[in-house]
């Protein structure tokens, strides 16, 4: 498996994903287009792939020294075998290396496998949010990962 950088050609089989997930946040497909976009919003969206098949994705969004996950999905079939850890890992190396300072993020209260996954990997609780989600209701609960606070020096 190689965790790399998402292109444009990666879109299909990322909303094939995001479909069959029924806690991923479901985007348009202007939204994932728009990521490309030379005047887009600054995200960084990964992909797993497995000789040329996508088995994952992760996406988060990039303001200034403060990043938020804001989608990360797992084919069922590949589920349990370091996919979400490894582009996890491979994203917080990249905020690392742009020197972000945090990275922020939501889950569904109930969605207890990501919830260990953001423990896993040092994500703390930092508040909630009543009925952020809809479809069905739910709350969500805040994690925040620290990772430096310093600038670099030039």
């Amino acid at each position: 498996m190689t965790v790399r950088l998402a292109t444009p050609g990666d879109i299909p089989a990322i909303q094939t994903l995001e479909k069959e997930a029924d806690t991923a946040a479901h985007w348009s497909d202007d939204i994932y287009r728009s990521i490309f976009a030379a005047a887009a919003i600054e995200r960084v969206l990964l992909v797993a792939d497995h000789n040329g098949s996508i088995s994952g994705f992760i996406v988060a969004r990039v303001v200034s020294h403060e990043w938020e996950i804001e989608n990360v999905v797992v084919a069922t079939t590949r589920r349990r075998r370091g996919v979400a850890s490894a582009l996890m890992q491979n994203l917080v190396e990249r905020a690392r290396a742009k020197f972000a300072h945090q990275i922020m993020l939501e889950v569904r209260e109930s969605n207890i496998s990501a919830r260990s996954l953001y423990a896993k990997h040092g994500f703390v609780e930092c508040g909630g949010r009543e009925r952020y989600y809809q479809d069905p209701a739910e709350d969500a609960v805040c994690y925040r990962l620290e990772l430096s606070s310093k600038f670099p020096q030039p």
